[in-house]
């Protein structure tokens, strides 16, 4: 695998632009100085301090599967009455244009993504959605996790360091995601998501707690979050994730759109490295996220990256 590096320099040293090629996989650091500085500040507190905050779609999972656009936690639900599938799709033509509209005030934005939430979940209840569907959905779907998600958690998990996985989506898809992509479940993962309620019958009857959208899917969300498999604890047998995590000041964040940034705003950390994922549309990106995140990974690049960095914040030596 060949590696090349290029340094480009603007007016100033804030300009500078640090660009690693793996094959087709392109890296930049805007700012090498401050990002080192930033590595050294988590590596010198140590992993016990440290927790990862990750979006889903296209962070964790794949942009791009075979060539084609891979589908999302929410887009592969289908529930077993095709009425309702149309339904949401009507509903997803109307207010996926509104939640990038660059006219709308945020308020007014803010009040239409929960009125397109409510009426989606209302859609799911009155369809009769089930566990069964929720499954069988995931087992036909194309959706597939980046190289390399599985080592990473395998590494975060040795290391007791937690993950919070927030997505505006569904947290009972995304576990079964988990389950069926990965085979297996890691006990320091964590789902900030909507999560449903189902009767003895399996049948969806309603959803848990304040609803989680597109606008509102950040770190003051934790209270309504729940484990995905064993609680984490600390040594007194404490189970209040809230506290445990708020007592862990860096972190790591994955997100593919700038939004995603907004994710650790409930947290009151020391230092923050932000890592972001460019996946398609990078000409037209790539200035504006290149100075949002503190990392960026181009093309639909795999984990890889992601998994070394965090074994040098890890690790007692130097670089």
């Amino acid at each position: 695998m060949n590696f090349c590096r290029v340094w480009c320099s603007g007016e100033t040293n804030r300009n500078q632009v640090e660009m690693e090629e793996t094959d087709s996989e392109f890296v930049v650091v805007d700012d090498p100085e401050l990002f080192q500085k930033k590595k050294a500040a988590i590596r010198l507190a140590g992993p016990a301090k440290l927790q990862v905050i990750a979006d889903f779609d296209a962070t964790l999972t794949k942009y791009f599967v075979n060539g084609r656009r891979g589908q999302s936690s929410h887009s592969l639900l289908q529930q077993g009455n095709p009425e309702y599938n149309v339904k949401r799709h009507k509903l997803y033509e109307y207010y996926h244009p509104l939640e990038f509209s660059p006219i709308i005030p945020i308020e007014e934005k803010t009040k239409l993504m929960e009125e397109w939430w409510g009426k989606t979940h209302a859609l799911l209840i009155e369809g009769g959605l089930t566990y069964n569907a929720i499954k069988e959905s995931v087992a036909n779907s194309t959706i597939a996790f980046r190289d390399g998600v599985t080592e990473l958690f395998e590494f975060l998990e040795e290391r007791d360091i937690p993950v919070l996985i927030f997505s505006a989506g569904l947290a009972d898809i995304i576990e079964e995601v988990l389950r069926q992509k990965l085979h297996r479940s890691f006990r320091n993962v964590k789902i900030v998501s909507n999560r449903m309620v189902f009767d003895e019958e399996g049948r969806l009857v309603s959803f848990k707690g304040k609803l989680i959208h597109v606008l509102n899917k950040n770190e003051h969300a934790l209270d309504m979050a729940a484990p995905l498999h064993d609680q984490l604890g600390d040594s007194n047998g404490s189970t209040n994730d809230s506290a445990l995590v708020k007592k862990r000041t860096n972190v790591l964040l994955l997100g593919d759109h700038i939004g995603d940034l907004g994710m650790s705003d409930g947290l009151n950390y020391d230092t923050r490295i932000s890592v972001g994922f460019l996946n398609d549309n990078v000409k037209k990106s790539l200035q504006s996220y290149r100075k949002a995140f503190d990392v960026l990974y181009l093309n639909d690049a795999p984990m890889w990256g992601v998994l070394k960095l965090v074994s040098q914040l890890c690790s007692d030596g130097r670089d």
